[in-house]
């Protein structure tokens, strides 16, 4: 008897237990960023005639597929398509394309029109736009930003990559929100001023590696998601030029059960409200204070009312930059 209750202790003591990597204390930014992602692949955005023909009709290619072989040789961007295209006499292409993480393979009909070889294909091989970093992990140099996944406008897809930089920007002005039109930030940046890699473009947010220098003499705690409360709340974020300023919030609703929207919050401060009409593209990201805790980052607008928006808990974008 006491040997198989020694070996029960054993196996119990040998169970690991569940430890995250990242830190107990990290940097809330707010700061504005310029964001370039790569797709892994050449990305179909749209289609067009040659002759009044729609060549692409015969290929079975879609909006949204994603070329990533040519004649068996791996491309990852529209120049190495148009050097392919280019550099056969205008002859038919076998590809390689992906579609919902399954590979196909099609012969790509070229035509000639006014002497040049044409697809009947509009593509891309990245997306640029703004949005605002969330977090820097001091320990570990690993940065969050958006809180939500890069999305192609015309296919409204996500954009399959683990490529690209964030960057300099700067807020140039403001579209305000109304109900029914979500505003947005007009910014300028350079691509040259790099503040790091992107390694991952999900749900929950970009995640990558932070390479410019960073102050650590503020961090927040991180807090767990049963730490937070209704009530008041802060974000911080940049509405003009590089300047992070805070503004009040009031955290309307937790939910535990929902992946990315975890918080319903309204903005309170009337500085915000005036400058902005509410919540504006370019916010997402935004990092969520209450009592000096990180507890997560704004997400997405209410549509019809720019005043509320959803928020996304730290620990869950954290526990993504950690794959």
């Amino acid at each position: 008897m006491k040997q198989k209750v020694s070996l029960m202790l054993l196996i119990l003591l040998s169970i690991p237990s569940i430890t995250h990597a990242y830190s107990d204390y990290i940097i809330a930014s707010g700061e504005n960023i310029g964001i370039t992602v790569k797709t892994n692949g050449v990305l179909v955005v749209g289609t067009y005639t040659v002759g009044n023909e729609l060549i692409i009709a015969d290929s079975g290619l879609h909006i949204g597929d994603l070329i990533t072989k040519v004649e068996n040789q791996k491309i990852s961007t529209s120049d190495e398509l148009l050097k392919k295209i280019n550099s056969d006499e205008c002859n038919n292409l076998n590809i390689t394309y992906t579609r919902n993480n399954k590979e196909y393979n099609t012969k790509l009909r070229l035509k000639k029109e006014n002497n040049i070889c044409k697809t009947g294909l509009y593509v891309k091989d990245s997306i640029t736009g703004i949005g605002t970093l969330t977090f820097i992990d001091p320990n570990t140099k690993i940065y969050g930003a958006l809180g939500h996944e890069v999305i192609e406008s015309q296919t409204g897809k996500i954009v399959e990559s683990n490529d690209g930089t964030i960057f300099e920007s700067t807020v140039t002005n403001i579209e305000k929100s109304r109900n029914g039109e979500p505003g947005e930030k007009n910014a300028i940046y350079d691509q040259n001023k790099i503040y790091g890699s992107i390694k991952e473009n999900t749900i929950k947010g970009i995640f990558g590696n932070y390479t410019k220098e960073f102050d650590k003499n503020k961090l927040y705690k991180v807090a767990k998601p049963d730490e937070i409360y209704l009530g008041k709340a802060v974000i911080k974020t940049v509405i003009k030029d590089n300047i992070i300023k805070e503004y009040s919030i009031n955290i309307q609703k937790v939910d535990n059960n929902d992946i990315t929207k975890n918080l319903i919050f309204e903005i309170t401060d009337e500085s915000l409200i005036n400058e902005t009409g509410g919540i504006v593209q370019g916010m997402s990201g935004s990092p969520i204070i209450q009592d000096d805790k990180i507890i997560g980052a704004v997400t997405h607008v209410f549509v019809n009312n720019p005043k509320k928006g959803y928020g996304i808990f730290i620990t869950n974008m954290l526990e993504e930059a950690e794959n």
